[in-house]
């Protein structure tokens, strides 16, 4: 099937099996790395992208079912080149080790941000849950997450 899809504010198109994943057309059609395949059960979150801004697991959707809706992954957090707000401070506070489950807490924060203001702690950890880290005790990442959430954002992005 022909599928088209807007991937972090471009328009994209491939030829995809009715059985095809969205991780595999991201990764192997539109050559975007960033986003992982973990467990391939949905159970790590390392696959986690935004659809329609919602948080899911690549690895789980069906390709087909993007099909006209608004794709964005771990690469377009990044503006002109320059790293998001969320990614700078994973950075500057320590969030990252491995970096294996980076990309799918930083678009599941992205989600979160977009929907909640100001979260409490609790809401951070809650909407991390389905991401696994076995590096970091994921302090650090709340920590970095609380951290953009308390900047003031121009808009309501800030990831």
């Amino acid at each position: 099937m022909r599928l088209t899809a807007i991937v972090n504010g471009a328009p994209v198109i491939a030829e995809v099996a009715a059985d095809a994943r969205l991780l595999d057309v991201l990764r192997e059609q539109w050559g975007l790395l960033g986003t992982k395949e973990g467990c391939a059960a949905g159970e790590c979150g390392a696959c986690t992208v935004l659809v329609d801004g919602l948080a899911v697991n690549a690895c789980l959707v069906p390709a087909a079912q993007v099909h006209g809706r608004d794709v964005r992954t771990v690469e377009g957090l990044a503006q002109r080149g320059m790293l998001g707000a969320l990614q700078r401070q994973f950075i500057e506070s320590g969030a990252i080790q491995c970096g294996f489950c980076t990309p799918g807490m930083l678009m599941s924060a992205a989600a979160l941000l977009a929907q909640v203001q100001k979260p409490t702690r609790g809401e951070i950890a809650e909407a991390i849950a389905g991401n696994l880290c076995r590096c970091t005790g994921y302090e650090a990442i709340i920590d970095a997450i609380e951290a953009v959430a308390a900047q003031p954002a121009p808009g309501h992005a800030r990831d």
